[in-house]
């Protein structure tokens, strides 16, 4: 049997997402497809001129042209005309999807991250082959059976370590300190991620923190806080309230979601509504089962990179009236997608409707002027939402994209040096030295002048060399200058000397003013490398989204008030 050629396969899978799009009585999540006769000509007159043009351009282009990267650039161009999340995914791109969405996969449980050259080990999840292997955390990967990863990106040493459960591979791993297992060989395996990244009791208060909804975390969840019930009943100190942390979380699965709102609010309550282009498309989710903590003062911390289900919890949670939400305004992604299979294993991640939280409000952000050069959106599609909405509680709660906290509460900043030094891994690095020196975790905190110090000079060894912004403005200014005036700039260039000597002394000064916080996160790092739920903990001590969370449960009185208010 001959197989397809890629162009072909490209040209069919192009073909069925168009032919789905507009083939009377194919209904999509519900919704009713069938459209104006005008319309479905437009559509075939479409598809017509789009297969001329993919013809002439693969034929008589001056240039040889890959027909099969064509055709997946051209439904790229078409697909970037609507929104960000309207995708095509081809066949690895469409198993990768699956993963995301079910939280597992097959290898050896590791994550990883490139460092200039080299790949490194970040984490290992303990109870997997990696960990049973005796692989640690800033090991470095050399070989993977007998191939070389210089060179390779992330994504193709992940293929590498990927494959059929129970096969073997074979590692070789340096390590700094000159203590390097060499070649290891690994039996591939299930991993199955929590998507409870940690939880633990903080004095009497309970903290949960969720990476993200995958077809697992209501289990992890259910298992994390009746975990955190025991061990309060056993200790004799009943919990003053639970923190649910969905900071940085990206959303995942809307089953999920509501799943997990139902562990905290009434059964039978609203938890979303979604509502796509025909009327009769709209569907409210409600919660089925008896929550497992009704009673338990609950806090939501959010911040810019919680999104999509992430939304929908927080949101429910605030307009249901059954706890707070602090920290930052959410992201504000809140559209539908929906999952089309297509020939020859490509998806098409198509959005097909958008949420509302229970007292109506629109989680998705107001969409940007389009970036293409034609708008294929109809004008006034959508209504406009009104800003201001009602809980259940009748307290005001604010539309325009995203979930408006209830207690404002900024986030530790990152500065452009911190944010320097952990693109280029340095204090990763540093900790990864330490721990090839220190074989015992530290018993106390480490010394932070002596700390500064050991690092000032593993940054020498590494000839890392920082350029704040302004000093970037400056030689782009130097450069523009020089070309200005094409050889007669010496009095100018002169007078950038002195304003060059200030803004390093600036520099100097701002980064010798962090220097409290970057021991502390050598610190942390160190720790890390030893105990990666020890390392979390201590961290959380320094958060202050949750210091204000943990204030705010401890106080019954302000608790209540600001529900009522």
């Amino acid at each position: 049997m001959k197989t397809p050629s890629r162009a072909k396969r490209a040209a069919a899978a192009l073909t069925a997402t168009l032919l789905f799009s507009f083939i009377p009585d194919a209904p999509l999540c519900g919704a009713s497809r069938v459209e104006p006769d005008s319309e479905f000509r437009e559509i075939a007159k479409g598809i017509d001129l789009f297969g001329d043009i993919y013809r002439e351009l693969s034929v008589n282009y001056v240039e040889p042209l890959d027909v099969s990267s064509l055709m997946y650039a051209a439904i790229d161009g078409m697909l970037a005309a609507l929104d960000p999340y309207t995708v095509f995914l081809d066949e690895s791109q469409s198993e990768e999807l699956g993963e995301l969405t079910s939280g597992q996969y097959t290898g050896i449980g590791i994550s990883m991250a490139r460092f200039g050259e080299k790949i490194y080990v970040t984490s290992v999840l303990d109870g997997y082959p990696a960990g049973k292997a005796g692989i640690r955390t800033g090991d470095r990967i050399e070989m993977i059976n007998s191939r070389p990863v210089r060179g390779k990106t992330l994504d193709e040493i992940r293929e590498m370590i990927k494959g059929t459960t129970g096969t073997r591979l074979t590692m070789k791993i340096e390590r700094e300190g000159g203590h390097s297992p060499g070649v290891i060989s690994l039996s591939r395996e299930e991993v199955r991620v929590s998507t409870v990244s940690y939880s633990g009791i903080i004095g009497r208060t309970g903290y949960i923190e969720l990476s993200s909804f995958t077809s697992h975390s209501t289990e992890d969840i259910r298992e994390a806080v009746e975990k955190l019930l025991r061990k309060a009943s056993a200790d004799r100190q009943p919990m003053n309230g639970l923190v649910f942390d969905l900071r940085g979380n990206p959303g995942g699965l809307l089953a999920s979601a509501v799943e997990i709102s139902s562990l905290f609010v009434e059964n039978g309550s609203t938890v979303v509504t979604i509502r796509g282009r025909a009327s009769e498309s709209e569907k409210i989710y409600k919660t089925e089962h008896f929550p497992l903590a009704a009673g338990l003062p609950l806090a939501v911390l959010i911040n810019r990179e919680s999104a999509s289900a992430s939304e929908i919890v927080s949101g429910a949670i605030q307009d249901l009236d059954r706890g707070i939400v602090l920290g930052e305004r959410s992201y504000g992604k809140g559209l539908v997608q929906s999952v089309v299979r297509l020939p020859y294993d490509n998806t098409l991640k198509l959005t097909t409707a958008k949420y509302y939280t229970p007292s109506g409000r629109l989680i998705q952000k107001p969409r940007s002027e389009s970036s293409s050069v034609r708008d294929v959106l109809k004008k006034n599609h959508y209504p406009e939402s009104l800003p201001v909405y009602y809980t259940t509680g009748k307290r005001k709660v604010y539309g325009g994209g995203g979930i408006a906290p209830d207690v404002t509460v900024q986030g530790v900043e990152r500065s452009e040096y911190e944010q320097e030094l952990r693109s280029k891994g340095l204090i990763f690095l540093f900790a990864s030295r330490y721990r090839a020196t220190h074989p015992e975790a530290p018993e106390k905190s480490l010394e932070q002048a002596s700390l500064m110090e050991a690092f000032a000079g593993f940054l020498l060894e590494e000839k890392f060399s920082f350029t704040s912004a302004p000093e970037r403005r400056l030689m782009e200014l130097e450069e523009s200058i020089k070309a200005e005036q094409a050889g007669n700039s010496g009095n100018v260039t002169k007078s950038l000397e002195g304003l060059k000597l200030e803004l390093a002394e600036l520099k100097r000064k701002k980064i010798e003013g962090e220097s409290k916080r970057i021991a502390r996160l050598l610190e942390l790092e160190i720790m890390r490398h030893y105990n990666e739920t020890a390392s979390r903990k201590a961290e959380l001590a320094d958060d202050p989204v949750l210091q204000k969370a943990l204030a705010l449960l401890s106080d019954t009185k302000a608790y209540l008030r600001m529900l009522r208010h």
